[in-house]
């Protein structure tokens, strides 16, 4: 097979020129998975993991029978990689593939990073010259010196200060400067024979009269800790060029947001899976629901093609039996990404699938309707009830969606089993329930939330309530509490936003 060097569509929207394998195989991030990727994006279209191997094998990186052993065990139907049949894909649109793309050098990083800045470092004093106070600022500040012994901090200590002093004021000299040392004011570490500090008879400490060499290596080691403080300082950023990254950051990924926030999104189901008779569709921005049934399906792609997100259930099987093709759109899989969980050593496991996902996550307790039942509505002509179960089978779908733009994953609940899945729809730029904590501390509001179940339908925030904000001394954690301060559980937030009424 030979490399793929024009454009291909899946490098187009990732913004990169194809790679080749031969030119990523010795990097250091790249493992089977990433070579994987890689051969993907050389061909520029799917492949099956025998024509891969034998790629590898070409490149040079493993013989043909090895590389397929490890293809196949490395996970290959993880995303941003999909199967259908015996080929893989590659989804573009998945910001896994995108950090990949970086970590691999494809793609240069977003904010180029600032130059280090170019000093010239002063000349230091050799070890004749005593030292100053402002060199053990320099050299101790925030430092750890756990493996300094007592005798040479001590030394350093009295060396600057230029004569004795108290043990109090000694161990005041290093812990002033760091909290990481074991200098404390017992005396009798140096009451031995050839201490470099002597103990004087009013209890105060002195450096000794032959402590020469000890003194010098005291200085040296002080300075050698200012000089690897000057090269930190020279290789850091100005920080006014920091600021101005951050704020390129911060523009660049509003940006990103409002793209994601202006995607038209719709999630889909359909009856029989395999071979479509009727269908339901939920518009996620307008709120709205269609159903098709028989003859009315012809209409569905033209509806289809208005969208650019599409999400459901193996979506791309799916899009697959409509006969309809998705080209460049983005699609949710719905579809839970981890398909078991083990649940004890002796190899017991729970098959997970999306309607367990829409139980744990949003409290709805029979999320789908029963197959049989659904070809009985078909075969009968009941067609009233057959679009209201589609109906209700969509909306639990949007349930789980929301739930997962909300919190980034969803909940497996299942007897003692409490655990969070990602969810694969949810960009990593787009806005959490983090995120809106954050807003709501700066903005100084409460948040409106939806507690428990699932909200109805027609009035998704008639059971809002407020939510306060509320965080540590340092400001790293956050978490929310109702208005008579008791504290929320925040898996069990359907819904969030701002509150209207305070902004």
């Amino acid at each position: 097979m030979g490399t793929a060097m024009t454009p291909n569509a899946w490098c187009q929207t990732l913004g990169i020129t194809p790679p080749t394998l031969e030119a990523v195989a010795g990097h250091r991030e790249a493992n089977t998975f990433a070579l994987l990727l890689v051969a993907l994006l050389e061909r520029g279209e799917p492949m099956r993991l025998t024509d891969v191997a034998a790629r590898f094998e070409e490149a040079g990186i493993a013989e043909r029978s090895r590389a397929l052993l490890s293809l196949q065990r490395c996970k290959p139907g993880r995303p941003p990689l999909y199967r259908e049949g015996d080929l893989y894909h590659l989804d573009p649109h998945d910001d896994e593939l995108d950090l990949w793309v970086f970590r691999l050098g494809l793609r240069p990083p977003k904010v180029a990073p600032t130059p280090p800045k170019v000093v010239e470092a002063a000349p230091l004093p050799g070890s004749e010259t005593t030292l100053t106070v402002g060199e053990l600022d320099e050299a101790w500040k925030d430092a750890s010196l756990y493996s300094w012994s007592a005798q040479r901090l001590a030394v350093a200590v009295l060396d600057a200060h230029g004569g004795p002093l108290t043990p109090a004021e000694v161990v005041a000299g290093v812990a002033g400067r760091t909290k990481w040392h074991g200098l404390n004011e017992d005396a009798a570490k140096f009451k031995r024979r050839g201490s470099a500090v002597e103990v004087l008879a009013d209890g105060r400490w002195a450096i000794a009269a032959d402590a020469g060499p000890t003194v010098k290596q005291a200085r040296e080691a002080v300075r050698d800790r200012v000089a690897l403080a000057h090269r930190h300082a020279a290789m850091g950023s100005d920080p006014a060029v920091l600021e101005q990254q951050r704020a390129e950051r911060e523009k660049k990924l509003a940006a990103h947001r409002a793209e994601l926030a202006s995607l038209s999104r719709a999630l889909l189901v359909a009856f029989p899976p395999a071979r479509p008779e009727a269908a339901a569709l939920l518009d996620v921005g307008e709120h709205e629901l269609t159903t098709f049934v028989g003859d009315e399906l012809t209409a569905l792609p033209s509806r289809l093609a208005a969208y650019d997100t599409l999400g459901g259930v193996d979506i791309r099987g799916l899009l697959r039996t409509l006969d309809f093709d998705p080209g460049a759109r983005r699609l949710a899989e719905l579809g839970p990404s981890q398909k078991t969980k083990k649940l004890n050593q002796r190899g017991r496991t729970l098959k997970i699938t999306t309607a367990l996902l829409v139980q744990g996550s949003c409290g709805i307790g029979r999320p789908f309707g029963d197959g049989k039942k659904l070809a009985e509505y078909l075969a009968k002509g009941e067609l009233t009830k057959l679009r209201r179960r589609l109906e209700a089978d969509v909306k639990s779908l949007y349930a789980l969606y929301e739930y997962g733009r909300l919190h980034g994953v969803v909940r497996l609940r299942w007897g003692f089993l409490d655990e969070r899945i990602p969810a694969p729809w949810v960009h990593r730029d787009e806005p959490v329930l983090y995120d809106l904590k954050r807003s709501a501390l700066t903005m100084n509001v409460p948040l409106e939330v939806v507690l428990g179940s699932a909200p109805g339908w027609g009035e998704p925030w008639a059971r809002a309530r407020f939510a306060y904000v509320e965080q540590d001394a340092n400001g790293w954690r956050t978490w929310l509490v109702d208005e008579d301060g008791f504290p929320i559980d925040e898996d069990e937030v359907q819904r969030a936003r701002l509150s209207a009424a305070h902004h």
